[in-house]
C-alpha cells in the first residue's frame, strides 16, 4: 500500500504542476495580446523624407576661338626674262 500512496501523491503533484505551469502559460498569452492590441487611438503621420531630385547636367560653355591672324601670301616669285641669245654669224667657207 506504501507505494500506491507515494505513486498517488506523485501523480497528483505533477497534475498541480501541469496546472501551475498552464496558468502561467495563459497569463503570458494574455498579455502578448493586450500588448499586441491595436490602440484605438490614431497614430502620428510618419514623417515622409523629400525624394532628392536627379542633379541637372551643367551645360558646358565653349570657349570661343582664338583669334588667328591673317597669314601674310607667300611673295610671288619674279620671272626673270631670258636674255635674247647671241646671234652668230656664219663663218664662210675658204
Amino acid at each position: 500500500m506504501s507505494v500506491d500512496v507515494n505513486s498517488q501523491s506523485f501523480k497528483e503533484e505533477m497534475i498541480a504542476e501541469i496546472k501551475r505551469i498552464q496558468n502561467e502559460l495563459n497569463e503570458l498569452k494574455n498579455l502578448k495580446v493586450n500588448i499586441s492590441k491595436k490602440s484605438t487611438a490614431r497614430k502620428p503621420a510618419k514623417k515622409t523624407t523629400k525624394r532628392k531630385t536627379a542633379a541637372k547636367k551643367k551645360t558646358v560653355k565653349r570657349k570661343p576661338a582664338k583669334k588667328t591672324t591673317k597669314r601674310k601670301t607667300a611673295a610671288k616669285k619674279k620671272t626673270v626674262k631670258r636674255k635674247p641669245a647671241k646671234k652668230t654669224t656664219k663663218r664662210k667657207r675658204q
